[in-house]
């Protein structure tokens, strides 16, 4: 049975079927001269792209063998028109192994693992290129252990294999494996050691790469590049300059490599004077030298190198575009984008990264929408880009979509997309379906497990996080400094403060970690919040470096939670000392002298605010539904269905207030009158979120709501009231962290 996505998609094609006639003529075991000079014609035509000559001639021929079906599928495919390919094959009299292996070949480029593997189980003979597809395609994903459980299959091992597997271990990063499969045989070629030699130097280990270009046999001018790149990229030009020096013949990729190494190092002057004197250049010189400039942002030097390039390849653009971006300059980057001859994956992927990483999460969707429409193939940075945004967002049902793509490309057992995968469904408040994602991993990484723990973290789960790190203390990944922070904000966010206070001062005996700034932070948080405010100034004094303002942020926060001014006072002039346009600290400061009614030390804030010039940054609430994200604001005016959340809200108002919630007054920065308070509060952005999601997402589905700042006293007891009201869950993210709230009570337990 063949694979169903792709049966699907053939149906939608508009020539779904093969040509005509394609099982209507005899067919002939042993071709004759005119079948194969047919063959040949048709191989012509589908290697010019001139798909409908060669459909045509297939059609008016009164005989056929194997090969003419085996040209037609081969050229389907390799001009992109895999659903006809698969059509196709199922019309083939006698499919050989040579149809399998390019139908095989055909769904692995495709990113459709899932379907090749299945049409692999189905061959009823595979020879040495079936199992070689087999493992190339999966390790270019980054499945090492499927490439090697394809590897251990084969009965029959051919150079290519044997290379195959050891790329496989070298490009991710497994080089003990690498080496330990190099020293388990002894025929192996240059290119062998070359391509081992290479993974020493990708990885760094420098030593390691010079005994084995010292070993080799015989040596080539990629084994000279090799070394010269490698000492290159160390920021070794001194060494990198006498390999080449010595070099016994040097091409231009030689050349190149010391350009490069030059530019990488920051020595742009004598990156250009090997570049000048160069005796040959190719655009692979072109475009390091150019890169060397786009690293410095020196994008008028790029420019005006790139338009006095010979010859430009898509790299060039790429480049360019890449420059564009990181130098956020979006609409040069787009004018590129629009006017290259010619797009791979890799502009689309930095396209997306620049919309993403720029905060433009429509145009990130909408382009990558635009990439589906292309038929453009979708790398791993792409689908790592939208997986950002949707998180970035909350876009939970883009982003469980693109977990469906996924799986069928076969990235989704993945470290790289699948470390996204978990991070977006964390982000976007979906825990259940986080924790299948890495149950579903095959291979995990120190990030995978970090990920797990600062997400259960963030959404005050503590326990569960304090599990994972459980597990991940019995498999062989050490934890690291990421580690422990995400450790030690469990316990703060959770209120575990005596395991915290025990990770905190056992983490360098235990994990070798020490103490950074980010872990001094949590535990001021930690003790904070759990209101050891003296413990938290005394650690922060014997601290072997200077507080910064995040640590005296969470000792303002602190403050506030436990309504200390006097302390509050003292941290908030610390931070504006350090960072005066903070504009979240004079808030929090406020809020404190507020709900102390202090309202002269909230007028000299704002006085405060204004003088230096320091703009409250206005709250945003979204939400997602229906695929189509809502943005809200305080006193929304502009949603269109404004009139109807406003009624609802006002009717579960009345019901709140009858089942005793009482508005947090107090929290205004305006001395006015009580009622005129209610108001103020009552529509705030993210209770307009969570009042258009009870109207429009059906019972039963979770209300979803991100916010940009940090969500208010009155709003959290608000929420608690209407999830038991409605019976809702209500998961809230704010720019701390996470709250859902069920039944009238918070999973962070009012500790926040």
């Amino acid at each position: 049975m063949l694979p169903s996505r792709h049966l699907r998609a053939a149906a939608r094609q508009r020539s779904p079927r093969p040509p005509a006639g394609a099982g209507d003529t005899s067919f002939s075991a042993k071709p004759d001269a005119e079948v194969i000079r047919r063959n040949k014609a048709i191989t012509a035509h589908m290697r010019a792209g001139r798909v409908p000559d060669a459909e045509r001639l297939f059609a008016a021929m009164p005989r056929r063998s194997t090969s003419t079906y085996n040209a037609m599928l081969a050229g389907y495919a390799s001009n992109g028109r895999l659903p006809l390919a698969i059509s196709f094959f199922r019309s083939i009299p006698r499919p050989d192994t040579f149809s399998y292996n390019t139908l095989l070949h055909a769904l692995a480029v495709s990113s459709s693992l899932a379907d090749a593997r299945s049409l692999f189980d189905e061959m009823p003979v595979k020879d040495s290129v079936s199992y070689n597809v087999m493992i190339s395609s999966h390790a270019n994903y980054g499945l090492v252990s499927l490439a090697r459980h394809y590897f251990d299959l084969a009965p029959e091992k051919d150079a290519v294999s044997w290379n195959g597997m050891l790329a496989a271990y070298v490009r991710n990063g497994r080089i003990q494996e690498a080496r330990g499969l190099f020293d388990s045989r002894t025929e192996w070629d240059s290119i062998s050691w070359n391509a081992l030699m290479a993974g020493y130097v990708q990885w760094g280990q420098m030593a390691e790469a010079q005994e084995m270009f010292n070993r080799m046999p015989q040596r080539d001018v990629v084994s000279w590049n090799t070394m010269v790149s490698g000492y290159a990229r160390r920021g070794d030009m001194m060494e990198a300059r006498r390999f080449f020096d010595a070099a016994p013949i040097r091409d231009v990729f030689t050349w190149t490599a010391v350009v490069s190494g030059y530019a990488q190092n920051g020595m742009l002057e004598e990156a250009r004077r090997v570049f000048d004197a160069m005796p040959e250049k190719n655009a692979v010189s072109w475009n390091a030298m150019m890169a060397a400039y786009v690293q410095r942002r020196m994008m008028e030097e790029a420019n005006r190198l790139f338009d006095a390039m010979p010859c430009r390849n898509v790299a060039s653009w790429n480049t360019m575009l890449t420059g564009y971006a990181q130098a956020g300059m979006l609409e040069e980057a787009r004018k590129i984008f629009d006017t290259m001859p010619q797009k791979d994956a890799v502009s689309w992927a930095a396209m997306l990264a620049a919309y993403s990483q720029g905060g433009f999460s429509e145009e990130t969707l909408l382009l990558f929408k635009g990439m589906g429409r292309c038929g453009e193939w979708v790398n791993r940075s792409a689908f790592a880009c939208v997986l950002s945004t949707c998180a970035d967002i909350a876009a939970l049902e883009c982003g469980m979509q693109l977990h469906s793509r996924l799986i069928k490309a076969g990235y989704g057992v993945g470290c790289f997309v699948g470390n996204a995968l978990l991070a977006m469904y964390f982000k976007c408040g979906n825990m259940e379906e986080a924790h299948n994602a890495f149950e579903e991993m095959e291979e995990r990484d120190v990030v995978s497990w970090n990920t797990m723990i600062a997400g259960y973290a963030r959404h005050g789960f503590g326990k569960e996080a304090l599990e994972v790190f459980d597990t991940m203390r019995k498999t062989s990944t050490k934890p690291d400094d990421i580690t422990l922070v995400g450790i030690l904000a469990a316990c703060s966010h959770s209120g575990l403060i005596e395991k915290g206070i025990s990770y905190f001062y056992s983490m360098h005996h235990d994990f070798g970690v020490t103490a950074k700034p980010e872990h001094y932070t949590c535990m001021i948080d930690l003790l904070g919040r759990a209101g050891r405010l003296d413990e938290a100034v005394n650690l922060m004094k014997d601290m072997p470096f200077e507080p910064d303002s995040t640590m005296w942020g969470a000792l303002l926060g602190a403050s506030r939670i436990h309504r200390n001014s006097e302390l509050g006072r003292s941290a908030a002039e610390k931070i504006f000392e350090l960072e005066p346009e903070n504009a979240g600290m004079y808030v929090l400061l406020s809020n404190i002298y507020a709900s102390s009614g202090k309202w002269r030390d909230v007028d000299k804030m704002r006085v405060m605010m204004y003088e230096r010039g320091v703009k409250k940054v206005p709250g945003f609430s979204w939400i997602e539904v229906q695929n189509k994200v809502h943005t809200f604001s305080v006193g929304d005016c502009v949603h269109p269905e404004k009139e109807d959340i406003y009624a609802f809200l006002e009717d579960l108002d009345m019901r709140m207030k009858k089942a005793g919630y009482v508005s947090a007054t107090d929290m205004v920065l305006h001395d006015v009158e009580e009622e005129e308070k209610e108001h103020m509060l009552k529509y705030h952005s993210e209770k307009l979120a969570v009042a258009y999601g009870i109207l429009k997402i059906p019972p039963g589905r979770p209300i979803r709501v991100i916010k940009n700042l940090r969500v208010c006293e009155d709003c959290h007891t608000a929420f608690k009231y209407i999830s038991a009201i409605e019976g809702r869950l209500i998961i809230l993210r704010d720019s701390n962290r996470f709250h859902h709230f069920r039944d009238g009570s918070c999973s962070c337990g009012d500790y926040w």
